[in-house]
């Protein structure tokens, strides 16, 4: 289902255990000053060095994205729902990602498209969206296409699961937005919710060959997924055919047509850590698995870090991997997938035992970001929110930046991100994704199940990733 946003009973975001411990949190916080009172940057041109040791040549990084004065209360008002560390603004987390030096040159993911597919969607989608540029000073997306492809929906604001698909619906946009604001996005629509096993993935699958056949966009974020094991034939008893017969169709007519058509494909890692949920949607496995689609060679795992703010104006301190209060960075081997050519020089072949394992990449998955809905249902205004679910359509924003500055569709990249072997990330060395009694990976030097690579120092990554695709191939 939504990876991994609106799990009910189970779903540390969103859970009535998760509020009351963010809240508590909070106050203290705000109580002895650790939120952020003022998000106008304080900004000045810095030389840093990179991972891999590349000096960085001293750029302005003051964010062309002013916020409004009603930026303080709507972060005070986020952070009251937030985990440890309140709520960061979009300036604050384009500064740490060192995204500011591409968009003084004028990289924003302008005549790029970035589609997003969700179940059910968000009837105030542009509304809420406009409200939350307009609070941080983003603008408007050149173009926001809302499709539904197989059918209108409407959604019952009393219905917890089509109100979990609106605020995730939520999420993905306004967020892929804010990382690439001068990109386009398409949002398809489905009019079926995706659970565990084969349920909604007919639906998804329709939808991205939709995509597809109208060249709607070259990078795709899926912030969803089912647990492998809920796909081995049909233990969900959803009778809708194998999971089997599901994986095979899709890595046919979408997944392998997508590298064909230089088309990135994003997903989420998930939220459970080294385990994820039965059928129930309510309980975990007792043994480690990982989430497919994100296990899926041919896609670009996004696992989940914790940020460190260095400062009020959002330099670069440090991460970790994102394990708290209930959700942690999905990661682990695929009992699907063989082991890819591009990760059999990864030095620790004998964890990998020959299968597929994930994440590739990660970025920022702790509740700390801010989204604004007025859909009820749920909390109206300003909320905290995380997950691998926010990590995605970051990392499809950033990619949407990286297409923009090759003048061409990067594709699929995996091959060209272990060719760099870390150069351009932050390598995450501290934290685990142990969850809920299963034992996961800990994360370290280079690449591991708990992070990938880590996350993107995007000025000093992206040039080496395009160059980096262009040399491999995709």
């Amino acid at each position: 289902m939504t990876y991994w946003q609106t799990r009910q009973a189970r779903q540390a975001l969103f859970s009535l255990t998760w509020r009351v411990l963010a809240f508590l949190i909070a106050l203290l916080a705000l109580s002895s000053c650790i939120f952020n009172g003022s998000n106008t940057p304080n900004l000045s041109d810095k030389s840093a060095t990179a991972p891999g040791g590349t000096t960085r040549t001293p750029q302005p990084v003051d964010s062309p994205f002013k916020p409004s004065p009603q930026a303080v209360q709507a972060i005070n008002e986020c952070s009251l729902s937030a985990a440890p560390g309140g709520c960061f603004s979009p300036e604050q987390v384009q500064t740490f990602y060192d995204l500011n030096p591409l968009y003084a040159r004028g990289f924003t993911g302008k005549g790029e498209t970035i589609i997003i597919i969700d179940s059910f969607g968000s009837p105030t989608i542009k509304h809420d969206l406009q409200v939350f540029d307009q609070t941080f000073g983003l603008p408007d997306p050149p173009k926001l296409d809302v499709e539904y492809p197989l059918g209108q929906v409407t959604i019952n604001p009393g219905n917890g699961d089509q109100v979990g698909w609106e605020g995730e619906t939520t999420l993905d946009v306004e967020w892929a937005h804010a990382i690439a604001p001068g990109a386009n996005i398409v949002l398809l629509v489905s009019p079926v919710s995706e659970t565990e096993g084969v349920q909604g993935f007919p639906q998804f699958e329709q939808l991205s060959i939709y995509a597809m056949d109208h060249k709607l966009g070259q990078v795709i974020s899926q912030s969803f997924g089912a647990s492998e094991p809920t796909l081995v034939g049909d233990p969900c008893n959803e009778g809708l055919g194998t999971g089997q017969d599901l994986l095979k169709d899709y890595d046919q007519k979408v997944y392998q047509r997508a590298v064909t058509e230089h088309i990135t494909v994003l997903a989420s890692s998930g939220d459970d850590g080294a385990t994820d949920v039965d059928c129930s949607e309510n309980n975990t496995y007792n043994y480690p698995i990982v989430g497919w689609p994100a296990s899926d060679p041919l896609v670009t795992a996004v696992g989940g870090t914790k940020l460190s703010l260095k400062d009020k104006a959002g330099d670069y301190g440090s991460e970790r991997t994102w394990n708290e209060l209930g959700g942690a960075s999905g990661g682990g081997l695929s009992q699907f997938y063989a082991e890819p050519e591009w990760q059999k020089n990864l030095p620790n072949q004998g964890a990998l035992n020959g299968k597929r394992a994930i994440p590739d990449v990660s970025w920022g998955a702790a509740v700390n970001f801010p989204f604004y809905h007025t859909y009820p249902g749920d909390l109206v205004g300003w909320s905290g929110i995380g997950g691998t679910s926010a990590a995605s359509p970051q990392w499809a924003g950033l990619v949407a930046i990286a297409d923009q500055m090759a003048g061409k569709p990067l594709g699929f990249l995996n091959p060209a991100l272990y060719t760099l072997a870390g150069k351009g990330f932050h390598d995450i060395t501290t934290g685990d994704n142990s969850l809920d009694g299963v034992a996961g990976f800990q994360a370290g030097p280079g690449w591991d199940m708990a992070t990938g690579w880590g996350t993107p120092d995007a000025a000093v990554l992206l040039p080496q990733l395009i160059t980096a695709v262009q040399q491999v191939g995709s």
